[in-house]
C-alpha cells in the first residue's frame, strides 16, 4: 500500500480536531465537566488519545473551544435563517434568543462553561471565540449603536449575566423575564426573534449537534472538505491518525437523556 499523501494526512487531522470538539460538547452536556476525561473524549471521537494534547493544551481549553464553536455556529444559524434579514433589531432579537436558547436547552453544558470562565486560567482566546465575538460585534453595528466596541462589551456582559442566571442550580431563572429585560434594553418587540411560545423554522432544540462540526464522513480522496483549523496551531507531527470506522464517529449516545 502506497503512503498517504500530505493532503490526505492533513484532511484526516482536520477531521480529528472536529471530532474532538464535537465529542467534548456531547460528553460534557451528558455527564458534566468533572466526570468527563480527555480519554473519554478521545474514545468518543474515535481518535488516538495523543491527539488531544497535540491540538489542545488541556481539557479546559478543549471544552471552551468546543462550546464557543457551538455558540458561534448556533448564533450564525439563527442570524442567517429564512427569512433572511438585514434589519438590525430583528438580528439582535435572534442573537439574544440563540444564546438564551443554548442555556435553556443545554443547561449542564452552559453551566460548566460559565464555571470554567471563573477558573484561574479564565477566558481562553481561540479562533472559535473570535468568530463568536465577530458575530456579536456585527449585530450591535447593524443595530446602529454609536460606539460598537463599547456596546459589544456591554452586550457580551448582559448575555453572560443572563446565562448565569438561567443555569444556577436550583434557583435558575426562566428564560421569559430575562429575555424581556434584554429586549427592553435594546428596544425590541416581543414578537421579534423566536418568542418563548413559538418555534423557529426547523425547531429550536435539535439534540443532534453534528451539523456544527465538519466531521465529513466521505472517504478523503472523494474531494476537498471545508477548511477550519481549531484550537492552537500544532507544533511537530501528531500521533498517527486513522480514518475512523463508521461506528466510531461521534454522535448522541444511545439512551441519552437531558
Amino acid at each position: 500500500m502506497s503512503p498517504r499523501s500530505a493532503q490526505v494526512n492533513e484532511e484526516l487531522r482536520r477531521r480529528s480536531r472536529e471530532r474532538l470538539l464535537q465529542a467534548a460538547v456531547e460528553l460534557v452536556d451528558e455527564r458534566g465537566y468533572e466526570a468527563t476525561t480527555l480519554g473519554d473524549i478521545a474514545d468518543r471521537a474515535g481518535s488516538a488519545r495523543g491527539l488531544v494534547s497535540y491540538y489542545f493544551p488541556g481539557k479546559r481549553q478543549l471544552v471552551q473551544s468546543a462550546v464557543h464553536r457551538l455558540m458561534h455556529r448556533t448564533l450564525e444559524e439563527a442570524l442567517e435563517r429564512e427569512p433572511r434579514t438585514d434589519d438590525g433589531r430583528e438580528r439582535m432579537a435572534r442573537a439574544i434568543d440563540a444564546v438564551l436558547g443554548l442555556a435553556r436547552d443545554h443547561t449542564v453544558l452552559m453551566r460548566q462553561h460559565m464555571a470554567g470562565l471563573l477558573q484561574a486560567e479564565g477566558f481562553v482566546r481561540c479562533a472559535e471565540q473570535q468568530r463568536l465575538g465577530e458575530l456579536l460585534r456585527d449585530t450591535v453595528t447593524r443595530l446602529g449603536c454609536g460606539d460598537p466596541d463599547a456596546e459589544y462589551a456591554m452586550l457580551r456582559s448582559q448575555l453572560m449575566g443572563a446565562v448565569y442566571a438561567m443555569v444556577l442550580p436550583n434557583v435558575g431563572l426562566p428564560v421569559e423575564p430575562l429575555r424581556a429585560e434584554l429586549f427592553r434594553r435594546y428596544g425590541l418587540d416581543r414578537e421579534m426573534g423566536v418568542p418563548p411560545d413559538t418555534e423557529a423554522p426547523g425547531g429550536t432544540c435539535d439534540e443532534d449537534l453534528s451539523r456544527f462540526f465538519s466531521t465529513d464522513t466521505r472517504p478523503v480522496d472523494q474531494g476537498p472538505a471545508d477548511e477550519g483549523p481549531v484550537g492552537r496551531e500544532p507544533v511537530g507531527e501528531p500521533p498517527a491518525e486513522r480514518e475512523p470506522r463508521p461506528d466510531s464517529r461521534p454522535g448522541p449516545a444511545s439512551g441519552q437523556s437531558k
